[in-house]
């Protein structure tokens, strides 16, 4: 008796298969050629200031920007600048979102925490990357439209959660990447406890009416944590109690 589902042939039908489907997906997501040259253009801006990360650019590249704002800011999509997408929260200027990507050194597979969903712009440039999200919101609205919008995109790598980031994900845990997409007063301990030997994390830490800096830190592997400021922000406030 013949085996199909060991055949040579029938593997490759089936990958061919997968390959298709997956083509399909990111032409869909992607939208019409004006929309895509319009991200080709914000890449290109990206890349002039100093984003070199081939996987980083080629996510942003890839991500329809368009679709994770409201609709009357579709026009400003593709500008490098933040939007408002309500509850006060805004989605980052492209340029922080490829530099804090960048900064995490990821590869396809890893396992990353975000706090901070918002519209689900950056988990879906994480997802795009090939890596595994686990992203946390802290409005209980945004983290439902947010949760459609990538399912309706297909980012079937992101678990979406309306929680209080600032105790993680611990059941998940721990974390190859950590990303936090809002400033905090001080550095959440229950997040570098869920940061992996060796992982990553990038913050934004200060006062919402003060400066705020981008830190990198990183646990080395005897357990040692240590942070690096890599430059000045401008965050909405990491909040405290759901909402």
């Amino acid at each position: 008796m013949m085996f199909l589902s060991r055949s040579p042939l029938f593997r490759l039908t089936v990958s061919a298969l997968l390959l298709s489907a997956c083509g399909v997906e990111a032409q869909e997501r992607q939208g019409d050629p004006e929309q895509a040259e319009r991200r080709r253009a914000m890449v290109e801006q990206i890349e002039s200031y100093g984003v070199r990360d081939s996987a980083t650019l080629a996510a942003m590249r890839a991500v329809p920007r368009h679709e994770f704002v409201p609709g009357r800011y579709r026009d400003r999509a593709y500008g490098d600048h933040p939007l408002p997408i309500g509850h006060g929260q805004t989605i980052s200027q492209p340029y922080i979102v490829a530099y804090m990507t960048e900064i995490l050194e990821l590869e396809p597979g890893m396992k990353v925490l975000e706090i901070g969903t918002g519209s689900g712009y950056q988990a879906a440039v994480l997802a795009e990357i090939g890596c595994d999200v686990y992203t946390m919101e802290i409005f209980g609205a945004l983290a439902e439209s947010a949760r459609e919008r990538l399912g309706r995109l297909a980012y079937d790598s992101v678990e979406v959660r309306h929680g209080d980031g600032h105790y993680g994900w611990p059941e998940a845990a721990p974390f190859e990447a950590i990303i936090v997409t809002a400033a905090a007063g001080h550095i959440p301990p229950a997040l570098v406890d869920q940061l992996e030997v060796g992982g990553r994390m990038v913050i934004p830490v200060g006062s919402v009416y003060g400066v705020q800096n981008l830190i990198l830190v990183t646990k080395r592997d005897e357990g040692e944590v240590r942070t690096r400021n890599l430059l000045p922000v401008r965050f909405v406030p990491m909040l405290e109690g759901l909402r």
